[in-house]
């Protein structure tokens, strides 16, 4: 099937790896998949938050180990490199995002838009991996990279603006 085909939801069903590649669904909006792969993710981070850091790292790192493999999967199903429709790697860069963030709807929000910043603009290195890796790993590469970027202003932010009132 090619990028050009419409995926319909029955071919999907049949392809549990497709599933979770394109972010339950998610990444089959017609505008946007990315921004909704990470709205995707939010469900997921209120599961994941109350876990202790060890677990929810741990998490982390099956879903990442897992999504190259989800992704390399997914995209050869859909055809191309690295079609807009596979969000997994959105998913995981979100949860990345959010490791250790403030409790509160204000810092879940901030992630969002820091995550899509990064993953949207692309800054270096994101770039670089983006351009250079390829296969399920390079999918989710620039992703994991952005979640860092992402995590450290957050985090920095809480740092520096710790009784911040929103």
């Amino acid at each position: 099937m090619t990028t050009s085909n419409k995926i319909n939801f029955s071919e999907l069903i049949k392809r549990p790896v497709c599933f979770l590649g394109l972010g339950f669904g998610s990444g089959l909006a017609p505008k946007a998949p990315g921004t909704f792969g990470t709205l995707a993710a939010i469900p997921l981070y209120y599961l994941m938050s109350d876990l202790n850091l060890a677990w929810y790292l741990a998490i982390i790192v099956l879903g990442f180990i897992a999504g190259v493999w989800i992704c390399q999967k997914s995209a050869q199903w859909i055809g191309g490199e690295d079609p807009s429709a596979v969000v997994w790697d959105e998913i995981i860069g979100y949860l990345i995002t959010m490791i250790a963030a403030p409790a509160g709807w204000q810092w879940l929000v901030l992630g969002f838009v820091l995550f899509r910043f990064f993953d949207i603009l692309k800054p270096w290195p994101i770039s670089l991996a983006d351009r250079g890796l390829h296969g399920g790993f390079g999918i989710m590469v620039d992703d994991v990279i952005a979640g860092v970027f992402a995590w450290i202003c957050l985090q920095w932010i809480y740092y520096v603006f710790p009784t911040i009132s929103w």
